[in-house]
Order: C-alpha cells, then sequence, then structure tokens
C-alpha cells in the first residue's frame, strides 16, 4: 500500500458533548447527502492512494488502508447507511476516527466545514426516517434550508463487534 496524503486537523476546543445536544460537527457527505461527526470524533481527513481488500469482510468494509504507516479498517459510509456506491475513479476520502482503541477510516464522499449547532436547532428525529437510518442517527439538526443528522459514532461501529 502507499502512503496516504494526508490532511491533519488542527486541535480545537472540544466539542459539547453530544448529550447535551450541542456543539462543534464536521460535515461530511454521501452519496449527496450530508451528515454531521462530532468534531472530537475526527483525528484527521485524508485522501486514500490504495485499498487492500479483505476477503470474506462485512460487505461494510471496503478494505485496509496505510495511515501514516499504520494499518487501519476503511468502512464506507455509503453502504452503512445502504446508498448505492460511488463511481469506480471518484476519489476517495476519508475521516480518521478511533473507536473503542482501533483505528479505522470512514469513507465519505467529501468533507465539508465545521459547524456549530444549538441545542434549539435540535428536532426530533423525522418518524420518515429509514429504520437503518434513525439507528445510526444520535440527533438531527435544523439547517436553514435542509436537516443535518448527526451520526452516532458507536452505531456506525457496532457491526465490528465480536461475539
Amino acid at each position: 500500500m502507499s502512503q496516504s496524503s494526508l490532511y491533519p486537523i488542527a486541535a480545537s476546543a472540544p466539542a459539547a458533548p453530544l448529550h447535551a445536544m450541542a456543539g462543534h460537527f464536521f460535515t461530511v457527505f454521501a452519496s449527496g447527502e450530508m451528515f454531521g461527526i462530532p468534531v472530537d470524533s475526527i483525528q484527521t481527513v485524508f485522501q486514500m492512494e490504495a485499498v487492500t481488500p479483505v476477503p470474506l469482510g462485512p460487505q461494510e468494509i471496503l478494505g485496509l488502508v496505510n495511515l501514516r504507516g499504520k494499518i487501519v479498517t476503511a468502512v464506507s459510509l455509503r453502504r452503512r447507511l445502504q446508498l448505492p456506491d460511488s463511481n469506480p475513479g471518484d476519489k476517495t476520502l476519508a475521516v480518521g476516527i478511533e473507536h473503542k482503541g482501533e483505528s479505522f477510516a470512514l469513507v465519505v464522499d467529501e468533507v465539508g466545514d465545521v459547524i456549530i449547532l444549538d441545542a434549539p436547532t435540535q428536532i426530533p428525529l423525522p418518524p420518515h426516517l429509514q429504520p437503518q437510518r434513525a439507528r445510526l442517527t444520535t440527533a438531527v439538526y435544523r439547517l436553514e434550508q435542509s436537516i443535518l443528522p448527526i451520526l452516532d459514532m458507536n452505531a456506525i461501529f457496532d457491526f465490528l463487534r465480536r461475539g
């Protein structure tokens, strides 16, 4: 595997705990849809150059990638959300996330801005949200012209539980 291009995340003030229903969130995109990830969950943003497939692994795992000399598991956000795969040849971005002591690359289509969301903009989970999406969403916020689901990092990686 070749070394990936890295874009380290500058240290910032920690986001408010997610249960406080306010904080700083990175926006990421998958299949044209925008999602939020708590800033304190993300270690780095990088472009993947090579992925080594993992035979017989769960369909959500794209393979293994080299992140600063460390081999990490690449998990497709599209597949976790049951969205269609991207076109071959599209540039592959990932956000580096540590979850329960392991490092992962969460593969996304695009990374947007960091936004600050206040508790009054939180809305209840929409009743029409697909069950898989609802299970992977910890909160939803109202934006000016859309809504922003906040991804639950524990739920995103729960399919990897052993035992």
